[in-house]
Parts: C-alpha cells; structure tokens; sequence
C-alpha cells in the first residue's frame, strides 16, 4: 500500500524554507493542542487564465465532498456539527462562559471533520455542560435527541474511530461509518473474501462502498451518482465537467473524464483507468487527487476515505526529485534487502515537487507533506506511480515555528543544534522525497500476496518500510555525488531527528496512559525502538543531564547499518506477506510507552506551551467571468477567518442529509 506520508516532526520545529515572506501571516490561532496556520500559494498569479480556471473548478469538486469525509468519520458528525454551528450562528449571548466553551468545541470538530481527535482518534468531549448545550439547542430551535447526546457526553459511547486494540472486534469496536450497524469483522472478511476475484487484476473491491446488514444479509452500498452520497459527489461531478473545458492537454482531459465517469457508475475498473490515465499524465502543470483513496481510516484497510488536494509543480524545486527517479533503480539494486524481493526493473516513477492550491476532505486542515500515488501495486508495476513533496506547506510549518525553543528545550547541546541549522530543512525535505519517489516504490510482493495480507497492520509496515529506505539511503555517498547533499555530515541532521522523535518527542501528542495508535507516529516508533533495543555497542542511548532526559547518537555509522537490518526484515515482512510477524513487530516496538519518560516529555513541553499539531486555512478563490461567462481571472485571498471559511463551507458546500 502506498500512502499518503504524515507529518513528521512534534511540533514542526525542524523545518525551514527558502521561499519567506515577512509580511505574510502564517499563524492564526491556537486551540487546544491544535494551532491554525495560512499556506501561501506561491507562482498563482503567474498561472495562465486557463491554468487558473482550472485550479477554481477542480478546487470547487474538492469542497463538495466535505460532508462525505464527515459521515464517513462517524455517522452522527452531519448531525451534531450541524447542531453546533445553528446554536453558534443563533445563540444571542455570545460572550457566556459556556457558549465559548461550545465554540472551542465547534472548532475542534472542525478540525478533525467529526467528534474523533484526527491523530489520536479517540473521542474528545465538550467542557459546556450537557444542560447548558441541552437548553441552548431548545433556545436556538435545534433539535437534540437523547442519543445525540449520549454520542456527544458519554465517553463510553463511540470512544474511538478507529480501533486496533488487539482482541476486540475491529468493526463493532470502532465509531467509523465504513460498516453499517451490527456488521462484525469476520462478517466483513468474509463477504470481502467471496467477492474477491483472485483470478483478475485487482478490482479494489470495497474501496467505494460501505458494507451494511439487509434482512440479517450483508450488501453493498456504492458511493457513486444515484447510489451512498449521491448528493455530493453530483456536485463533485458538475464541477469535474466545468473544469474539462479548461484542461491542459488530452491526456489530462482524459483523467478527468475518468474520474467523471467512475462517480457516475462506481465502477472500480473504470477506477483502475483513471489511475492509469492520471499516472500517464507527466505534461500537465496543475494537478490534483479527487475522492476515494488512502484506506488508514477503514480498519479492515479496505474502504477509501474521502479526500482531495489541487496543486501545480513548482518548476525549480522538481529538479531535486527528477534526480531521485532518474537514479530509482540504483536505489533498488543497492538496498539491503534481499534480492528476491527487490523490483528487477523500477518503471515510471514520477517525482515532483507541488504547490498545494486547495486542501479538501482528509488533506484538511491537516494535511501530508507528501503523496505517493497510485496505490494498487500491480498499476505501479506496470505503469509506474507519481510522487510529490509539497512545498509551501512545508514553508508555512516552517514560518510559524520560528523562535518558538524547541530545539533548545529537546536537543542535547549546541553542536546537534547547529548541525539542525545548517542542514535540518535539506535532509527533512529529502527524505520525504526519498520516502515517497523510491521508498514506496521499492521491492515486490511474492505471488499471491496482496496489499491486505497485513490486515489491521499493514499501514504501519509501509510506512516504516518507507521511512527506513530513505534513511538508509540519508547516509549514502551517492546522495552528495548527485548533489542532493553539500555534505557528508549532513544526513546526521536527520538521523538524530528520526531517533529522538520516535523515542521521546513525538510523545507530545499522546495523552498520558495511552498507547501509541496513528499508523504513522507507531512507524516512528517502530523503527526507533527497534534501533534503540538493537543498539548492542551503544550506537544510541538516552542519557540524563540536568535532570533531564536527551537522545546520544554515539555511531552514525552504526546507526545506519540498524536501519539497514531492519529494513532487510520490514521488505521481508511485506513481500512474504507475514503477518504473525508484522503483529509482533507492531506490538512489541511500536505500541507501548515509557510512562515515566512520557510524563517528562508532556511537562517540559507544556512549558513551551506549543501545540503540537497544525492545520490550515484554505486560500479563497473568486472567478471573473465576461459576458459570455467565460473566466478571465481568478483571484486569491487570504484574509478569510478559521470560523468563516468553516461556516461557508458548511452553508455552500454541503448537500447531504444528516443520517446517509
């Protein structure tokens, strides 16, 4: 599976960018452990007229599905948002206590598209009252049942989104709306398995659909034009065809004709078609992901959530990637693992650095720094896969961070901090191109083996998988020979990055006595932890100064050939398709947390008093038509407030009702 990467550094300290602008406001707000920050969307205005038009309608079909994402997350999160925003708009003391307790409340849903934490995914609650919610509804003309309520007071009720405790019914455990009432995991397996052509190229079975029980029998529901969410994916599709007019070229006029035309049918061949075509695409400037794709969310793996992002290449920035896929077949016949498992030819692999233009469904507010698309391994095999770094967003985590003491507070001395200063943006950016252009791309499954044979653990061993060969291709003297690198120190920047995040700081976004549970931060944990327990000549340590605990790297050398290692197992793991061994890889490295060590972190941040992740506010974009209602210009501002760009997207771009 190849997936969309998760920002990784706590608190996006280790990132700067060449592209600044001092008069430009990239934080906007801070709430709870969430801070809201602005994107500049840098080159727009250079676009061409039709290039503009292009980004506004593809931006248009990227908003429509924000209800989809909503009601995917959770059944209730249409009703109670709903309810929220009247009482918000309608309630005429605005400066009770308790009403901006609501409102923080309102503005965490937000974020997190539903009533889950978006990281965490457990549920968060309102610190108004019940009573105060209950009496305002009535005072507002809002309707809140009993059971409403229950799903937004109880913490017993729908506590998680997700669920990958081991031993509990992964479908009935979690609050997320990819299965209907009373569905079972071996039910789902099972219908899953039946449907499953193994004589076929793979037809993504499940992926556009949600499974529910008719008369004690299992049957699908297709989210397609007439079948589960019609209502927003016609709007989707009305937009898609307004942009048609606008397309670059044939090829991309082909991709969205596709895309068209498997909204309006659900048919997963024709989704393979469109994957094929936009893969196919390498002319066109603007860009865009549009729908059912990354399944983190479904925890069967197999459902796709909504999301969407348009973006166009940043032309200068694309030469450092096109090094990188020009060299992807070196990077596979030089990596650790072995040779069995490793790609006899790499093909098509398509890097790009972007500039994001729109951020819709699970790309908003928090957003990737980087995609790798498609994910059905048997297309990228056979027709290759694009790979993009987003820039400006990197920027914008860049911007808002400055000066803010992180790396005084975690870092163990000067020297570490200089090396963070010198050479911290090049190697984070790096590595997320080598993660997403070769990394994903890299190695084989054996016959038989498919993309689910992971089951429940399947994301975190690709995105390790991932992760580990950009690292140990971080350390290369191949990197400084392309010029990707200045220097061979350089690669060092980000080896103590990786280790102290997944060890200690990463920490900062887990409550205390919880687990680790996001695929990604358990990645990060994985790969550390491992290194960490592996580290027999003390390559790594965590030693105490002051009091205070901070990560030692004492081998870099040694630290790479760990990562190697355990790369060599990971690519083991995934091609044969082990799962007995992914479990245990999973739960004895990547679950569990150092309590005491945790409680140390959570306090010496807190003085900091940071917040640990980020999310966006999307530019807004106004067509000039001329008499003939053709667009002349498209203009961009950014001046647009966290509540007001959340109420218009909830009053213009929502067309489906509150139970789907």
């Amino acid at each position: 599976m190849k997936k969309v990467i998760a920002l990784t550094f706590a608190a996006m300290a280790f990132f700067s960018c060449s592209k600044k602008d001092a008069n430009f406001q990239y934080s906007v707000e801070q709430f709870y452990d969430l801070e809201i920050l602005r994107y500049k969307v840098d080159g727009f205005e250079a676009l061409s007229t039709q290039q503009k038009a292009l980004v506004y309608y593809l931006s248009e079909a990227s908003l429509y599905g924000r209800d989809i994402l909503y009601d995917q997350n959770c059944r209730y999160n249409l009703t109670i948002r709903r309810a929220l925003e009247q009482i918000y708009l309608n309630y005429p003391n605005k400066d009770e206590e308790q009403f901006q307790l609501m409102e923080k409340y309102l503005k965490r849903v937000w974020f997190s598209n539903g009533i889950h934490h978006h990281y965490s995914e457990d549920k968060f609650l309102p610190e108004c009252s019940q009573e105060w919610l209950t009496q305002a509804a009535q005072q507002c003309g809002v309707e809140l049942s009993d059971e409403v309520l229950s799903v937004i007071f109880d913490p017993a009720v729908m506590a998680k989104r997700m669920t990958q405790q081991d031993g509990v019914d992964l479908v009935l455990g979690s609050a997320g709306n990819y299965y209907g009432e009373g569905v079972t995991q071996a039910e789902a397996e099972a219908w899953y398995a039946a449907h499953k052509d193994l004589s076929a190229e793979p037809k993504w079975i499940g992926l556009n659909s949600q499974l529910v029980k008719e008369n004690g029998q299992i049957v699908e529901r297709t989210y397609k034009v007439g079948g589960l969410y019609s209502a927003a994916i016609e709007k989707v599709v009305e937009n898609l065809k307004k942009a048609l007019e606008y397309a670059e070229n044939d090829q991309q006029k082909l991709v969205i004709e596709k895309l068209i035309e498997y909204n309006e049918t659900g048919d997963l061949q024709t989704f393979n078609e469109y994957c094929i075509a936009w893969v196919k695409d390498l002319e066109s400037r603007v860009d865009f992901v549009n729908g059912f794709t990354e399944t983190y969310s479904d925890p069967l793996g197999i459902t796709g959530t909504w999301e969407a992002m348009v973006n166009f290449k940043d032309m200068d920035a694309t030469k450092r990637t096109e090094i990188i896929s020009a060299n992807a077949q070196w990077f596979e016949d030089h990596s650790t693992t072995d040779q069995k498992y490793k790609k006899e030819e790499v093909k098509g692999v398509s890097a790009k650095v972007i500039t994001a233009a729109m951020l819709a469904g699970d790309c908003y507010p928090a957003t990737p720094i980087g995609i790798n698309l498609p994910n059905a391994n048997w297309i990228r095999k056979e027709y290759g896969s694009k790979s993009v770094t987003i820039d400006n967003l990197t920027s914008a985590y860049s911007e808002a961070a400055k000066g803010n003491g992180f790396n005084e507070e975690f870092m163990i001395d000067d020297a570490i901090r200089d090396l963070y200063n010198r050479y911290g943006s090049m190697c984070g950016d790096l590595h997320t191109d080598l993660h997403e252009c070769v990394g994903h791309g890299s190695g084989k499954l054996m016959p038989g083996i498919s993309k689910e044979s992971l089951k429940e653990h399947a994301s975190t061993i690709e995105e390790a998988r991932a992760d580990l060969f950009g690292l140990y291709y971080m350390a290369d003297p191949k990197l400084v020979e392309l010029g990707l690198l200045p220097s061979a120190e350089a690669y060092k920047a980000f080896y103590y990055q990786q280790m102290m995040n997944g060890l200690m700081t990463q920490l900062v976004r887990i409550e205390p006595g919880k687990d680790v549970e996001e695929a990604h931060m358990r990645n990060r944990q994985l790969i550390a932890m491992w290194v960490y327990r592996h580290a027999d000549n003390k390559e790594v340590e965590i030693v105490e100064k002051d009091g205070k605990h901070y990560l030692q790297v004492n081998d870099y050398e040694g630290l790479r050939a760990l990562y190697g290692e355990l790369l060599k197992e990971i690519q083991r793991i995934t091609s044969e398709g082990d799962y007995a061994a992914a479990k245990q890889m999973v739960e004895d490295y990547a679950v569990k947390v150092d309590q005491p060590l945790h409680q140390e972190i959570l306090a010496r941040y807190e003085g900091l008093h940071l917040a640990p992740y980020k999310g966006f506010i999307n530019p807004v974009y106004t067509p000039v038509f001329d008499a003939d209602g053709k667009i002349t210009d498209v203009t961009i501002d950014y001046t647009e407030s966290y509540i007001d760009q959340h109420l218009r997207y909830s009053r213009d771009y929502s067309p489906l009702p509150n139970i789907n």
